[in-house]
Formats: structure tokens, C-alpha cells, sequence
């Protein structure tokens, strides 16, 4: 099979990264080294070639009105320039892609304007999904998947080091603030969001544009960072992983995003009634943090035990460069998922004691 390249390969290849497949995409998953790329971004300012991420751009009528039919978020809350993370969602209420809801306004024509950013494994599932459900006569649905380089530049220091390439006044923006803005000189899609758990911007511009960027973020001293560093900070902040930590057969309620279900606001939308029968009844399991003790790792897909009883799964887990301890997330049983209790991660055929703790397992200051 032959892999897509994104804009910004061959720069990527001028800095002797690593490559490794994802998603039918051959991306960069280390520079200069996982641990040096991590400690870049909790400390100053990384860069990441997001380009593989699907783009879709929204125009017409009711466009946040048919998108709520979808998701169980409340978009009415939405104002232009504000985004909504959210989840579509299968009849089971299982979690079909996680995504991000831009509100880009009302054009000179009266249209509504949406931008949408779903995870690149999901791309071709989420468009099918929503052709399939978005009214395509009044709903304009166009897929700039291929056609925009996403950048990501995160860390304390990011919106500083972004901020001399770009025209308008980055500190006016909040965070889920997007604009369109003017990136040397041309323009671009700039949104205050990442996978981080740092500050930082997603920056969306033409291949050309984001060469130029990405570029000029090098010479000024931004780290660029690849899937393995992604990895470790997006689980440091106990940020999920579609696949992985939720899929088709999770709800939001069982992965704890239950601060994305409105179900007082959102009216019906598809799935609803399995959340409202898991609001009532209650959870079988839930995803929790897990930590480790010493520098036992619990991987995906490695039991998790009560009383040397398979009780649960771990979905991500790692040695947190930050903390410098092993971290995990999991599925356990609701009984189980108490800050505080002991289980145990089966790793190569020996328990290994845990314990569940709050997540994240670590938060920027000042956030």
C-alpha cells in the first residue's frame, strides 16, 4: 500500500526524523528523541505536522442546526469564533470519532460557516456519516483533507513564538477561540485548541503557506515534535485516543466525557436514548486513571485485575516523562473506579499492583 505524505514530509525528512505508518499516512513519530520533543513542549514551544487530520468546511442553512441531530453537545451555545468538542455518536451510543465544532460566523451571503476537525483514521467514516445525515440541499459539505497543512504549535511558549510570524493579536483569542488570520503575509485558519495539555494554536493554511511556517518556526528555536511525543503529553493530560481509550462500543458517560452530554439542552440526536437510560440505571464500567508503581508499564490491551480476578482493560498506558512514573488509562468495573482503589495490570503473565487516581494526571499551571 502506498502511503499519503502531508505537506511538510520532505522537511521532516530534512531533519532526519523517524517515520512510522498511521492511518495510511507516513508521519514523523520522533526528531530528536520522544523525551527531549515532550520535555520541549512543557517547557517552551514544539511543533507538530498535523496535516493528516481530516478538514471538512460547512456552508449554508442550519448548519449547527442539522450538526446537533449528530452530537450530544449543546451547539446552540455556539458563537462565532467559539468551538465545541464533541463526539458523533452511533444509534448505541457509541462513540463513530471525536471532533471539533468551529463556529466561523454568518458570511456576506447570510450562510452559515462551520469548520470541522475529525481524527485522520476517521476521516473517510466521518464524511460517509454525515453526508448520510446532513440534508445536502440547503448544507454545502466540502473535504479539505488533502488541500490544508495543520500545524501545531504547543507549550508555554507557543503563542509568544507564533505570535511575531502572524498579524492579529493572538492574546485576544481565548481558549476554543478561532479566527482568520494572516500568517506571513497569507491566510490562515488559527484556533486555540490542542492535544497537549499545554497553550498553545492549531494553525490551518495552504501546503505552501505551511512549509513556510513550519519553516519559520524552526529558525526560531520550536521544537519539532512527532506521533511519540503526542502520545506521551496526550496522556499525561489524560486526553483520549479514538481507538484506543474510546470507539464505537464506548459512550461518552463510560469514557468520562460526561461534560460533553447536554441532555437538558441538545433536544434529540442520535443515540440519545441509551445515554438517558445509562444516566438513569447507571454505568457498568468507566475509564479511569491508573498509576503504577516503579517502572512497571501497563500497555493497551493489558488485563487489569481485582483480587487476581480479569476485571478490566487498560486502553493507553506509558512511563510519564513529566512525572517520571508509569501512568495508564482503563476500563474497569464502576465498583471499581473509586479514586484510591488497588487493582493490579497483569504484565507478562505477573500482576503488578496499581491504583486508581484522579485524572489528569498532570495540568498545566494556570490553566
Amino acid at each position: 500500500m502506498t502511503l499519503l505524505r502531508t505537506p511538510l514530509y520532505d522537511l521532516s525528512a530534512d531533519l532526519k526524523a523517524r517515520f512510522t505508518e498511521f492511518s495510511g499516512w507516513e508521519m514523523p513519530v520522533q526528531y530528536s528523541g520522544i523525551k527531549q520533543e515532550h520535555q520541549a513542549v512543557r517547557e517552551a514551544a514544539g511543533m507538530f505536522d498535523i496535516s493528516h487530520m481530516g478538514k471538512f468546511l460547512l456552508r449554508g442553512t442550519g448548519v449547527l442546526a442539522a450538526l446537533q441531530q449528530l452530537v450530544p453537545s449543546d451547539l446552540s451555545r455556539l458563537q462565532s469564533g467559539a468551538a465545541q468538542y464533541t463526539v458523533l455518536l452511533n444509534p448505541q451510543g457509541g462513540i463513530i470519532d471525536d471532533l471539533i465544532i468551529y463556529d466561523q460566523g454568518v458570511d456576506a451571503d447570510g450562510a452559515e460557516r462551520v469548520a470541522i476537525i475529525v481524527n485522520a483514521a476517521t476521516t473517510d467514516k466521518d464524511k460517509a456519516w454525515m453526508l448520510k445525515h446532513l440534508p445536502s440541499s440547503h448544507i454545502e459539505f466540502e473535504d479539505s483533507s488533502r488541500d490544508r497543512a495543520l500545524i501545531a504549535v504547543q507549550g508555554p511558549e507557543a503563542v509568544a513564538q507564533l505570535q511575531h510570524l502572524i498579524v492579529e493579536d493572538l492574546s485576544q483569542v481565548g481558549r476554543f477561540g478561532h479566527l482568520e488570520g494572516t500568517v506571513l503575509g497569507q491566510p490562515a485558519f488559527l484556533a486555540r485548541t490542542g492535544y497537549t495539555g499545554e497553550d498553545g494554536f492549531e494553525v490551518m493554511v495552504s501546503p505552501k503557506t505551511g512549509q513556510d511556517l513550519w519553516t519559520a518556526l524552526l529558525e526560531k528555536g520550536v521544537i519539532p515534535c512527532g506521533l511519540g511525543a503526542r502520545d506521551t503529553l496526550r496522556l499525561e493530560a489524560a486526553m483520549a485516543l479514538y481507538g484506543q481509550d474510546i470507539s464505537d462500543r464506548t459512550t461518552p458517560l463510560e469514557a468520562g466525557l460526561k461534560w460533553l452530554v447536554h441532555l437538558d439542552g441538545a433536544g434529540e440526536f442520535i443515540g440519545r436514548s441509551i445515554l438517558e437510560q445509562q444516566t438513569t440505571q447507571g454505568l457498568e464500567k468507566r475509564l479511569v486513571g491508573l498509576q503504577m508503581e516503579r517502572r512497571n508499564i501497563a500497555r493497551h490491551d493489558y488485563p487489569v485485575l481485582h483480587e487476581d480476578a480479569p476485571v478490566g482493560i487498560v486502553t493507553s498506558g506509558t512511563l510519564s516523562p513529566t512525572l517520571g512514573y508509569p501512568v495508564a488509562l482503563a476500563y474497569v468495573p464502576v465498583a471499581l473506579a473509586k479514586v484510591g482503589q488497588p487493582l493490579a495490570v497483569e504484565i507478562r503473565g505477573k500482576a503488578y499492583p496499581a491504583q486508581v487516581v484522579k485524572k489528569p494526571f498532570y495540568k498545566r499551571k494556570n490553566s
